[in-house]
């Protein structure tokens, strides 16, 4: 420790730190085995420990867990997957797109629907004046928090996209000024990777990461 009792994280944790965040995928296959739902609220408090602009923690994390409602977004999701198929003119892309597993939402035992909460009075509106989308950023920062913890845990999440935000908000009926942020699904990978599975699928390459660098 510091004079200042602060941590000091050596070089096996940074390695380690390394490791944690090249194993962090975004999943779609999940066993069947169940998750403690003490696991899952020790998770989100983990990513409840994310930096928020003034302090503000508008995140609102809300637990799926009525087989019908499930069912209902899964439907959505597949109609809007259907759609989104059907953007590619090209024959050959639209089948590769079509072979993709975009979702894991019939298999994984957690569902997490993740908001922001627009008026949240806590804060008090420090550093949102100008930027008010820093809240929903902070969310995101949450949301991070919460995939490195699972990773720790060998717990895998996946970010579902593929959907009508509103349409999600009216299935939940959560408050209208709550914002959508992302459909989680939670639970044990049916199989471990540290490469995406995108690259593995062929559908996109990592790219050189020095080409996002610029200098002004």
């Amino acid at each position: 420790m510091t004079s200042l009792d602060a941590p000091l994280f050596d070089g096996d944790f940074r390695e380690s730190l390394t490791t944690l965040l090249a194993w962090r995928r975004d999943i779609r296959r999940f066993d069947s085995h169940p998750m403690d739902p003490n696991i899952v609220d020790d998770l989100l408090d983990h990513a409840c420990l994310a930096p928020s602009v003034g302090n503000a923690q508008p995140w609102r994390f809300v637990s799926v867990q009525s087989e019908a409602i499930r069912a209902s977004i899964a439907q959505h999701v597949d109609t809007e997957n259907r759609k989104a198929a059907d953007v590619y003119d090209d024959e050959q892309l639209r089948s590769e797109y079509q072979r993709l597993k975009l979702h894991g939402l019939r298999e994984a035992p957690v569902h997490l629907a993740v908001f922001c909460d627009e008026n949240a009075a806590e804060g008090r509106g420090l550093g949102r004046q100008t930027m008010p989308e820093t809240l929903t950023y902070s969310v995101v920062m949450a949301i991070q928090n919460l995939w490195l913890a699972a990773r720790a845990r060998h717990i895998g999440l996946g970010w579902v996209s593929i959907l009508e935000p509103d349409k999600i908000g009216a299935i939940l009926d959560i408050p209208s000024d709550w914002r959508f942020i992302v459909y989680l699904c939670m639970g044990y990978p049916a199989q471990e990777s540290d490469e995406p599975e995108l690259v593995k699928l062929g559908w996109q390459d990592r790219i050189d990461q020095r080409k996002t660098r610029f200098v002004r």
